[in-house]
């Protein structure tokens, strides 16, 4: 089961991703933009990372909440 963070903790996660893993959130975000997209679940996005490329459970569970919330925002527009 997924924990629900804050927006803090989200904020804060985001800002430690660059330093624990040597690459940006925007480039963590094309990531999952061009090499995941086929995959629609919420876990399975954050699997794939996790798997794929050694991330922390935390740190890809943020990479993809961001990518999520990004998405969302582009449809409103």
């Amino acid at each position: 089961m997924s924990q629900v963070l804050s927006e803090e903790t989200h904020r804060n996660m985001l800002a430690r991703i660059p330093h624990c893993t040597g690459r940006e959130i925007s480039d963590w975000l094309r990531t999952v933009e061009e090499e995941g997209p086929s995959l629609f679940r919420f876990e399975e996005k954050v699997s794939w990372l996790r798997h794929e490329y050694d991330l922390a459970y935390g740190h890809a569970k943020a990479i993809v909440h961001e990518y999520d919330l990004r998405r969302a925002a582009r449809n409103l527009r």
